[in-house]
């Protein structure tokens, strides 16, 4: 889909802007395209997630805040976010977790020669000197260390947490 829409001959985005431009082409394009469809792909289930967290903070406490007169803005601010800031937390632990693993296939499939300057992550460097250039035991020192460093990421990120507010994983 992505590259359907960034087609410079018919391509969503070229008919918006007018222009006939193969983005996936410019090395200084690509993180934005990576990011923001990355946004697309999980906004989707943020949203679950959150209006979930939403549904089940206690009816009679927005009934209570509109008898004490408090506005939409007292009401979202008083009510609505203490009731997400743990849900963040964790979202935000668990997304700690992957931080240096950037998605493999979608990297892979988006590359090109001309973006490779930019697009270039760990992940496809571990399965270019493992598979195409047969050092394995490279490959897997490479992987080994992206993991280790994951780990540490995590644990730092956890512990910040628990100390910030009352959500951790340990």
């Amino acid at each position: 889909m992505i590259r359907i829409f960034l087609s410079p001959s018919g391509g969503l985005i070229n008919l918006i802007l007018g222009t006939q431009t193969d983005f996936l082409t410019l090395s200084g394009a690509f993180r934005t395209i990576y990011i923001s469809t990355g946004i697309w792909q999980d906004a989707g289930w943020g949203t679950i997630i959150y209006l979930a967290t939403l549904s089940s903070v206690d009816k009679s406490l927005y009934e209570a805040a509109k008898v004490d007169g408090a506005s939409m803005f007292q009401r979202i601010l008083n009510i609505d976010v203490p009731a997400l800031i743990p849900m963040a937390v964790i979202q935000l632990i668990m997304s700690a977790g992957g931080l240096m693993n950037i998605g493999f296939e979608k990297v892979w499939l988006l590359q090109t020669d001309l973006n490779k300057a930019t697009s270039d992550v760990i992940a496809v460097y571990v399965y270019e000197q493992g598979i195409e250039n047969a050092k394995y035991s490279y490959s897997t020192a490479v992987g080994l260390f992206n993991t280790l460093v994951n780990i540490v990421l995590l644990i730092i990120v956890n512990k910040i947490a628990s100390k910030a507010s009352d959500v951790s994983f340990v």
